[in-house]
């Protein structure tokens, strides 16, 4: 059984083991694949292994062999999973390995924009405490969390220990779901003092955060995004943020990874960035490695597991 992992790197930089890959069958990990690549390394795979290496029809065809493909990640939009049911080639993913990293790093996005602890430590590092008449000072509003309203859109695992962490440090917590439909997404907008996404990129939610939704968001509100960078139109936050009709963001995607140079948001005024890397903990990464290891294994012996096709 041969075994092909197109884009190893991110899941593995060298502090995780593949010996339980390996262990099922000849294997060999790229770091990363990109174009041509692609077929020409998976093309006597049976098992095909990848996180964000597209893996299109035309691709799944020119793969002979395949008979199982395993998403390192939760998300799977990367496959083309019609095109591979069928050729009756089961799509499996790794659904949740991340829930507490994500929570962790959404908090810590939110507790930066309201304390800018990096910023003033910076500040104090290039001498502006030495300087300071005053025994303290702070170059920026310092926020308190206590008292405010938490919208959160979505309520799956990762909304839900946001919503614990939030309600740790006093926060109202309030749900858009999609069974709520828009008006309670309008509900949550517009009295929630932090918006943080949650939801799955699907053709409803794609530019679900448009101008008119940040309309309608208070002008003291914040925007969280470690879901999916297409939830976002990117041209309308920034232009929010830059004209102050909302107080900040912060993101962990975009829709473009890596971003153009000349993305918007990289730029924009009272807005954080950090690079998709909420999933990134070796504790999470452990986890995935282990759960994908599991798929595979499930696979060989006729019971395949976390199927999403």
């Amino acid at each position: 059984m041969n075994i092909v992992v197109l884009d190893g790197a991110t899941l593995n930089p060298g502090d995780l083991s593949w010996a339980g890959l390996e262990a099922l069958g000849p294997c060999v990990v790229h770091p990363r694949s990109a174009g041509p690549e692609i077929a020409a390394r998976a093309r006597d795979a049976e098992v095909v292994l990848t996180n964000k290496t597209p893996l299109d029809a035309a691709t799944l065809a020119a793969l002979p062999r395949l008979r199982y493909v395993g998403v390192l990640a939760t998300g799977f939009n990367v496959v083309d999973v019609a095109a591979a049911r069928a050729r009756g080639v089961p799509v499996t993913n790794v659904p949740t390995y991340g829930t507490s990293s994500v929570a962790q790093h959404t908090l810590a996005l939110l507790l930066e924009l309201t304390n800018q602890v990096g910023r003033h430590a910076a500040s104090v590092r290039a001498g502006g405490w030495v300087r300071c008449p005053d025994f303290c000072y702070a170059e920026t509003p310092l926020v308190e969390l206590d008292g405010l309203v938490l919208g959160l859109v979505g309520s799956g695992r990762i909304a839900q220990a946001v919503a614990r962490l939030g309600e740790a440090l006093g926060m109202r917590v309030i749900y858009a779901t999609r069974a709520g439909g828009r008006a309670e997404l309008e509900r949550v907008l517009g009295e929630a003092d932090v918006v943080s996404l949650h939801c799955p990129l699907t053709p409803a939610t794609r530019g679900l955060i448009d101008a008119a939704a940040l309309g309608r968001m208070k002008p003291t509100a914040l925007l969280l995004n470690t879901s999916r960078g297409p939830l976002v139109v990117e041209a309308d936050l920034a232009a929010a943020l830059n004209a102050g009709r909302i107080a900040g963001a912060a993101v962990d995607v975009l829709a473009v990874e890596p971003p153009r140079a000349d993305n918007p948001l990289l730029t924009a005024r009272h807005c954080l960035v950090t690079p998709h890397h909420a999933w990134a903990t070796q504790a999470a990464r452990r986890r995935l490695m282990a759960v994908a290891v599991d798929n595979v294994r499930a696979f060989l012996v006729g019971h395949p597991r976390n199927v999403v096709n």
